[in-house]
């Protein structure tokens, strides 16, 4: 791999530059002081070492735009980097994960294109009543004044429900959904060898057992689940276990982890911004816009990673081939060049609609208009209960710089 160039800027001290240790993400805070110390520095910064090693941070939302939107020189390809700030190590037995986002073209297109009929606006409007009926049954089965866990109890449940119907999935076994998508982007295990080898001998459980699911579909007729449009599709009933594996990583994660953080976020927006909230909640009409704003404050995907392929500029700085870049879209989505009060949560803001929580460009979250379907209808039907949702003790944050939510949040909930 080419030796990184050094920068132009002036370096800014390391422990302000490196936003790769998970540890530093429990202390929320300070991670949106540093994105703030590092966007009036410049929009592009090098960080010459680190526990991931040396990168790239853009922490704007133009230059964010920028690099999505140059996908012939900033590469997602699986094997020159994929799309994390993690690497593969060479000392745990790790198969590469090849999955339709971690492409370029023509091969994502090809690809993405099997499961995109799976979210088109007709099927939204054909999931819709099922969305609602199982939110509002949810809602109403709450204990009211009494303490429970909203991420377990209504965020993981409402989410997990959604791929189980999306993959035709036995809904007993569902839960298995949520512990698989927690195995995969588990930070402590990545950073312990031998947790790593038993986050690895998970996922190969949930990989054989999708492998009976998909056998039974690949001889059944096609059917409008996302197990049977990959196993009848040309361009992915050919599948590789290593690209199979990846692929289910990718829509687990997808489905569940961003959607199901935007819905705890709902949570900390209601107790740090309760008149905003209020106001919202007050006039139904605010609510999908809400919903746009609601996903670019939480942003449940801090970052997405490229690779340079070639030698390229980028505000100013020499990036060479080879080197990692990371497009922080927590930062991007809090840029006060574009978002003014960019920390508050204003649903009537006019630009929501321009946060990056999806990406941007030709890899732009497939299951964008599901994650909105399903949030809308959760503060919707929150909305016709007037359900007030109050954080009992502090939450607890994932460990993680990459997907960025909550672990646990207790609450108590009542009717305003």
């Amino acid at each position: 791999m080419a030796t990184l160039a050094q920068p132009l800027a002036p370096q800014l001290p390391l422990e302000i530059l490196d936003l790769s240790k998970a540890q530093d993400w429990l202390e929320y805070r300070n991670i949106l002081e540093r994105f703030r110390i590092l966007r009036a520095a410049g929009p592009v910064h090098y960080c010459p070492e680190s526990g991931v090693g040396p990168y790239w941070s853009v922490v704007t939302h133009h230059h964010v735009m920028e690099v999505e939107g140059r996908p012939d020189v900033f590469s997602s390809r699986w094997d020159v980097g994929g799309i994390t700030i993690f690497d593969r190590k060479p000392e745990v037995d790790e198969p590469p994960l090849p999955m339709f986002i971690a492409m370029d073209r023509p091969e994502h297109t090809e690809k993405r294109r099997t499961v995109a009929p799976a979210f088109t606006p007709a099927e939204m409007l054909r999931h819709e009543p099922l969305v609602r009926r199982r939110t509002a049954e949810l809602l109403d089965s709450l204990p009211l004044g009494e303490p429970f866990d909203w991420v377990d109890r209504v965020s993981i449940e409402l989410t997990t429900g959604m791929l189980a119907i999306l993959f035709d999935f036995p809904w007993e076994d569902r839960r298995l959904l949520t512990f698989w998508s927690d195995t995969a982007t588990d930070v402590e295990a990545f950073e312990n060898p031998e947790r790593d080898k038993e986050r690895w001998a998970v996922l190969y459980e949930m990989a054989a057992y999708f492998m009976r699911l998909w056998n039974e579909r690949k001889d059944a007729e096609p059917r409008p689940d996302l197990i049977s449009m990959l196993a009848h599709a040309p361009a992915t009933r050919h599948m590789s276990p290593q690209e199979f594996m990846g692929n289910l990583v990718l829509l687990i994660v997808g489905g569940n982890d961003t959607t199901r953080n935007t819905m705890s976020g709902a949570v900390m927006a209601q107790n740090l911004w309760p008149d905003d909230w209020n106001r919202m909640m007050a006039d139904p009409a605010l609510i999908e816009n809400g919903v746009s704003e609601l996903i670019r404050w939480q942003t449940p995907l801090a970052h997405m990673r490229r690779t340079a392929l070639v030698d390229t500029e980028l505000a100013g700085q020499r990036i060479r081939a080879g080197d990692k870049v990371v497009m922080w879209y927590l930062s991007a989505n809090r840029d006060e060049a574009v978002f003014l009060e960019a920390d508050r949560f204003l649903p009537e803001r006019p630009n929501a609609r321009r946060h990056l929580s999806f990406g941007f460009g030709i890899h732009r979250c497939v299951g964008a208009r599901l994650a909105e379907l399903q949030v809308r209808v959760l503060l919707e039907e929150m909305q016709r209960r007037r359900l007030r949702v109050t954080l009992a003790d502090e939450p607890v944050r994932v460990y993680s710089p990459f997907v960025h939510g909550f672990r646990k949040m207790p609450v108590v909930v009542d009717r305003a």
